[in-house]
Parts: C-alpha cells; structure tokens; sequence
C-alpha cells in the first residue's frame, strides 16, 4: 500500500521499511507511528515475509527523535495515551515471531533509539549516533527506552546515558552491548537482509520459540524457565524437528517448512 512517511519494499522475502521524512530527520510523529504499525502487522500477517528490516532514509537519521512538536500541547491524559501508543507499537515489534533488525544509519536518539532497541538485533553504520536525550527537555523516555537501555547495557551505563543525555557512536554503542555490529552505511539494509536470510535458513518454529524464550526474561510475571521448556516441548512435536534431526543424522543440509 502507499504510505505517506515510510517507504515499503521485499527484498529476498525481508520486508525493507524505510522511516521517510528526512527533512525532519525521521522524527517519529503520529503518521509515522501509524503507518509503522500497519507494516509491521505486513510481516505479522503475510506468511512469505521472512523478517524485517527498519532504516531512516536519507544520510543523516535513522529517527531522531519523536516529533516534539506534537508534544507540547499535550495534558497528562494526552501524553498517556501517546507513550501507551509507542509501548504498543515497539512491543509488537520486540515480539514478532519473525526477526526484526534495526539498521541504524544515523541519528538514532530519543524516540529513535527507543525504536532500534525494540528491535531484535542493531547493526550500526559509520554515522550512527545513539542517545536517550530526553532530560535536555524536562522529560524522560516515554517509549520503553529506561526499561530495554538498562536490559542491553546494564543499570550503571543506562543511569550514566539517561541522566546525562549524551550521544554515543556506534564504536562506543558496540562496546556496551547496545548494538550487536558495525557495518557500512552504503551497505547496511543489505547486511541486515543477509543476516535476516541467515536466521530464515534455520526452523521458523524454532526461531519464533527463541525470540519468545528471550523476551520473557523481562517479563514480569513470567517464569522465563518455564517458557523455554514449554518452547522446547512445541518445538519437538513439529516436522521441522523431525527433519532437523534426520538431516543432523544423515549429514545433510535440513529443508525447513515452518511445520
């Protein structure tokens, strides 16, 4: 479908969205988290999408920031139901069955940073700048970024970037885990795409069990262990294991059908 602030396109059966409002620098405003949420429920929905992919167009942002304009006139109930919208959105996102890969090629900073860490693996460009900057203006992160900064880099780091607001590269973004690699700018959609292709090669059934194994980690309430064993069990009644293990055995490559 036509959008008006993303841009859409399959690449090897990845599902490529592109944050289109560069002369904004890709803030992310009430459009765009709209139209993000209808492409995502694409990779949700359409069974030949593998995964998906999130970049910025343009050479500057991915997304820097959330649109401040929008916030301004905003009273308690308002910026309620504009932080529960963005909750919603980035944890559909974090529990999608099929991989998500943020990959950063700019600015990633408030609300932008809080969009690359809901997703399941970062891989950063040589541009890529990350920040939670949000005490600059008298607030704080309103879209998961105190929860899954403090889950990626640890409580110390995550007060020390909070509280300061400052900006990181991705050198330093990669040396406290927040993102898991450094790439080119001019090739990171395709570098995000072969590492999507490299997970779709191993059982969907399988990978879907992992993604919600992990999550459930930070979950409160949930018993994390018991998840995984509850995942092991459904995955060991699904042809895909079956086949697994015939091809381990028979010292063959395995054909998965996500059955």
């Amino acid at each position: 479908m036509a959008y008006e602030t993303i841009l859409t396109e399959v690449q090897d059966n990845v599902l490529v969205i592109t944050l289109n409002r560069e002369d904004k620098l890709n803030a992310l405003n009430s459009i765009l988290l709209g139209e993000l949420a209808l492409a995502i429920n694409e990779l949700y929905d359409n069974a030949d999408l593998v995964g998906a992919v999130i970049t910025g167009k343009g050479s500057k942002a991915f997304a820097a920031g959330a649109d401040i304009a929008e916030f301004t006139a905003l009273d308690a109930s308002g910026a309620r139901k504009l932080a529960q919208r963005g909750h919603d959105l980035f944890f559909r996102i974090e529990n999608s069955p099929k991989p998500v890969v943020a990959a950063v090629n700019g600015f990633a900073l408030g609300g932008g940073c809080e969009l690359a860490m809901a997703c399941h693996i970062r891989i950063s460009g040589e541009t890529a700048k990350f920040g939670q900057p949000e005490v600059n203006l008298g607030i704080i992160p309103g879209y998961g970024g105190t929860q899954r900064m403090t889950q990626l880099v640890g409580k110390g780091r995550a007060f020390e970037l909070l509280m300061t607001g400052k900006m990181i590269n991705g050198a330093e973004a990669y040396r406290i885990g927040l993102v898991n690699q450094l790439g080119h700018n001019d090739t990171l959609v395709d570098t995000s795409v072969e590492l999507i292709q490299t997970i779709a090669a191993k059982a969907p059934v399988a990978i879907a069990q992992v993604i919600k194994s992990v999550n459930a980690v930070f979950e409160d309430g949930v018993n994390g262990y018991e998840t995984e064993v509850d995942g092991f069990v459904a995955c060991t009644g699904t042809a895909d294991f079956k086949e697994g293990a015939s091809a381990f055995l028979e010292k063959r490559k395995a054909n998965f059908t996500g059955k």
